[in-house]
């Protein structure tokens, strides 16, 4: 009985020296790619902070123009001009991105294509975590709204400038949470049930079947695409959640940093020879296992034509 009391009084500094290594474990993955991006344009949404912030900085500094597009362009232009001062590229540029209203979406494809000439690389990095119940502008619940539908829809509206510009890439981030998510195509939208922690494991789900059948759809055409689960990152996604901010401050030792996050991102965008695992789902720059919901062909080909269906988009 002493013992084990003694034991609990130590855990806490026992972990504390510990953290050094657990951390480490948590994030052996690095991104050893030496390529360089001059003349090669990059889209990186939710990229005035954490992980996106770490990725878009990441791409400038290896010569890319890049697009940092997002929801808060006060912040983005003070984000945009520290990466130019750290990197010495100027071609980091700001545009307003909304993924919840789709008006907002169509407006910044609208805006890129007429500026832009090429596309090579697009990071579909923003999301929403555990936000009360609430809709987008166009009446979808939150979490399947912005960190599927308007990627969904955001990538669409790129896709032929991404071939145009072929071999390009596409990087869509999900998480190991999708283990627990599910496709209720009778509950989308959240209305019949909803729960906060799992309405953001369905979309992070939908991410990854939505990158299989993308990749499967874009086979041949010199595109591809990766789904990644980046780890458990310091980031602002739990600013709705007191319990996970509680928990993240309690255990932040054992937590990524942003730019370790942004790891697998860098990893899937820029890795010489990856074109044979288009669709496949990366983790510490590693190939990844998924579940059996994230493997169902028929679940993504459904999810595919439904997302279409609700965004207005053809289906072919």
């Amino acid at each position: 009985m002493v013992g084990l009391l003694l034991l609990l009084l130590l855990l806490p500094f026992l972990l504390y020296m510990a953290a050094p290594q657990i951390r480490k474990m948590l994030s052996s993955g690095v991104c050893t790619s030496t390529v360089q991006l001059p003349g090669k344009v990059a889209v990186v949404t939710g990229a005035n902070t954490g992980i996106g912030k770490e990725t878009a900085k990441e791409l400038a500094q290896r010569g890319a123009r890049v697009y940092l597009a997002c929801r808060d362009v006060q912040k983005g232009e003070l984000v945009a001009r520290e990466i130019q001062t750290m990197t010495g590229n100027e071609q980091v540029l700001v545009r307003k991105l909304d993924l919840s209203d789709t008006k907002s979406i169509r407006a910044f494809a609208n805006d890129f294509l007429a500026e832009e000439k090429h596309l090579h690389i697009l990071i579909n990095n923003a999301g929403v975590m555990m936000c009360p119940y609430s809709k987008t502008a166009d009446g979808f619940e939150m979490h399947m709204g912005v960190n599927h539908l308007g990627h969904f829809l955001l990538t669409h509206l790129l896709l032929e400038k991404l071939k145009e510009s072929a071999p390009s890439r596409i990087v869509n981030v999900s998480s190991l949470a999708h283990h627990l998510g599910r496709i209720h195509f009778h509950n989308l939208q959240g209305e019949k049930f909803y729960n906060s922690s799992l309405a953001y494991c369905h979309s992070k789900l939908a991410n990854i079947l939505f990158t299989k059948e993308l990749a499967r759809r874009l086979k041949g055409s010199g595109v591809t695409a990766y789904s990644v689960h980046p780890g458990t990152v310091q980031s602002e996604l739990v600013r709705h959640s007191s319990f996970m901010r509680w928990m993240w401050r309690l255990f932040s030792f054992f937590i990524k940093t942003p730019q370790q996050g942004a790891q697998t991102s860098l990893y899937c965008a820029l890795t010489e020879g990856l074109e044979i695992l288009s669709g496949k789902h990366f983790s510490d720059c590693h190939l990844a296992w998924v579940s059996a919901q994230a493997r169902n062909e028929t679940v993504a080909r459904r999810l595919w034509d439904v997302s279409c269906d609700l965004l207005g988009l053809p289906m072919d």
